[in-house]
């Protein structure tokens, strides 16, 4: 039985950090399987466990990850136990411990993880995934934020509130703090008097945003690390030029088609007239709707629509066919704005099957014929995807992949990744720190920066700087900007002096979180030695930090008459 359950989240300046407790006791007269199991966010690392029993604690262990699995393969014959943490659903991956324990015994299971919070169309967004499965005497989620920019609103969600449940419910607000505590008494969890079964079930979302003065974005310091936030608004937007590639193979039959139509229907009606635009549809033939790209006006849209609409799936795959006419059709496109965007998105569910098959291959000729001067972006349907294949092909490409899992609302999934991407305000953003007195930068260049978004920069401030200025180049839609920016280190230092809720050198933990993200990143697309390079730097920052990231893993060990350890790894979207 669950006594008590506590979710305990302070984010501080986007940078959430987590910690889930579980206190549990046997009732019964024998020995019972104590289980906790909680969803966290897949963009969360995890940095803490530990099991409790009976006033006997067992720490998870952070090592590298070969180190890890010997040390597994050693304490148990081989074949059991698949590991802790799997990806459950699109934004969640699921740690899931079993411990037996002795009559009248008690655990306490605590979960720690962090996060960077990722704007997204103007808002961030906390997600804490509430599923107790019974009744619990003592359940509490506790939020606390504080933006020293200011909170510019707050909102919370959930797919479990009743009337009852909102009751239990309270927002304490000032200019830059809040806290959210939900705090629902047993009656009021029960789905009816009778009955002990739980409304608790379901996803409780906290989204917000910051207030933003429109200067050079806003910088953070503690114990000399910075964090530069920029995020402009209320720029004009780029006209875009998009090729819409999309695959209509026999495997794209029936929902998946009917599923791409409905996203692609309302994308049309998001063009912006000052857009150009074109279809290639492929299966083991490649088809271009138009021979080049049209503007997006009302009868061209509606033309596309009705094409749309036609689309029916069969046959076999040619990515490099399509792939490379479409990056043809920009390349003898005239008359384009000339300050313009151009970008590919590729829909696809399958593997190569016709034309070149070889995924290496495939990916050195786009990236040659590319070259740099548009962004691709792949979105791979379900999982017969190559996933590895098409995030390599991204983000060689200016671009990103996303994985649409095949459910009810792949079609918003869709949609909602386009949205991201069609306002581009920002093209060839430099963020410029004075080189001799700051150290280990995470990336500060950027091809693209979409309204609703946010680049973050994070570094270490060498020697006693006073003064920290930036600069920032970056190229709009009708001129090129330069903005620059001081930041006074000893105020900015102060302003997290005395908040009761930091933890401390959350900005040193942000940079290394951030900088791990990166060199992952960058080395899916890295050549093999480069690639060896990046990793055993973001392995040595995994360690240091103690973050379980595909490179390590949490060695878990339990009382020594059960199973003795397992492991939780960092599952990944390419497996």
């Amino acid at each position: 039985e669950i006594y008590s359950l506590h979710v305990d989240c302070k984010v501080t300046s986007r940078f959430a950090h987590t910690v889930i407790t579980s206190r549990i006791v046997n009732r019964a007269n024998e020995s019972r399987e104590a289980t906790f199991e909680v969803e966290l966010p897949k963009t969360a690392f995890i940095t803490n466990f530990s099991m409790s029993i009976d006033g006997e604690v067992y720490p998870g262990i952070i090592k590298e990850k070969a180190a890890a699995q010997n040390e597994y393969d050693t304490a148990v014959s081989q074949g059991q136990s698949a590991g802790l943490v799997k990806i459950t659903d699109r934004k969640l991956e699921q740690f899931h411990v079993s411990v037996s324990i002795a009559a009248t015994s008690k655990v306490t299971f605590e979960l720690t993880y962090e996060e960077l919070l990722k704007r997204q169309l103007g808002k961030y967004e906390l997600l804490i995934k509430v599923r107790p499965k019974q009744l619990v005497k003592h359940f509490q989620i506790d939020v606390h934020i504080f933006e020293p920019q200011g909170i510019d609103f707050l909102e919370t969600d959930s797919t479990f509130m009743t009337n009852e449940l909102t009751e239990a419910l309270t927002k304490v607000q000032n200019e830059t703090k809040a806290h959210i505590l939900f705090k629902p008494t047993v009656d009021q969890q029960k789905k009816n008097s009778e009955l002990d079964e739980t409304l608790l079930n379901g996803d409780f979302v906290v989204r917000y945003d910051v207030k933003r003065e429109a200067t050079a974005g806003d910088i953070q310091i503690v114990n000399g690390y910075f964090v530069h936030y920029f995020a402009p608004q209320e720029m004009p937007v780029f006209p875009k030029n998009v090729i819409f590639v999309i695959d209509r193979s026999g495997s794209m039959a029936g929902r998946k088609i009917e599923q791409t139509v409905d996203a692609l229907l309302k994308i049309l009606q998001d063009l912006r007239p000052e857009d150009h635009f074109n279809f290639i549809t492929f299966n083991n033939k490649v088809v271009e709707w138009k021979s080049s790209l049209l503007p997006a006006t009302e009868e061209n849209v509606a033309s596309a629509a009705a094409l749309v609409q036609t689309l029916t799936a069969r046959g076999g795959t040619d990515i490099s066919g399509a792939l490379l006419a479409a990056v043809g059709v920009l390349e003898k496109a005239e008359g384009l704005p000339e300050r313009s965007v151009s970008m590919i998105v590729l829909l696809t569910d399958g593997q190569p099957t016709s034309g070149e098959r070889n995924v290496e291959v495939i990916q050195e000729n786009v990236q040659k014929a590319i070259n740099g001067k548009y962004a691709l972006f792949c979105l791979g349907f379900g999982f017969d995807v190559s996933y590895k294949f098409l995030e390599k092909m991204a983000l060689s490409n200016g671009g990103i992949a996303r994985r649409i899992y095949e459910n009810g609302d792949a079609a918003l999934q869709l949609q909602g990744f386009y949205q991201e991407v069609a306002t581009p305000i920002l093209m060839q953003i430099e963020m410029q720190y004075p080189e001799n007195s700051v150290e280990g930068l995470t990336k500060n260049n950027f091809k693209l920066f979409f309204e609703g978004s946010e680049i973050i920069v994070s570094g270490k401030i060498s020697n006693e700087l006073d003064l920290l200025p930036v600069e920032i180049k970056a190229q709009s839609h009708t001129s090129d900007l330069t903005l620059k920016e001081e930041a006074n280190v000893k105020e900015k230092e102060q302003v997290f002096q005395n908040q009761r809720y930091i933890f401390e050198n959350f900005i040193e933990r942000l940079w290394a979180y951030l900088t791990i993200q990166q060199l992952l990143e960058k080395a899916i697309s890295a050549q093999e030695e480069d690639q060896k390079a990046l990793e055993a730097r973001a392995l040595d920052l995994s360690l240091r930090y103690s973050f379980v990231t595909p490179l390590t893993s949490m060695v878990v060990t339990k009382p020594s008459d059960q199973q003795q350890k397992e492991l939780a790894n960092k599952p990944t979207e390419a497996g």
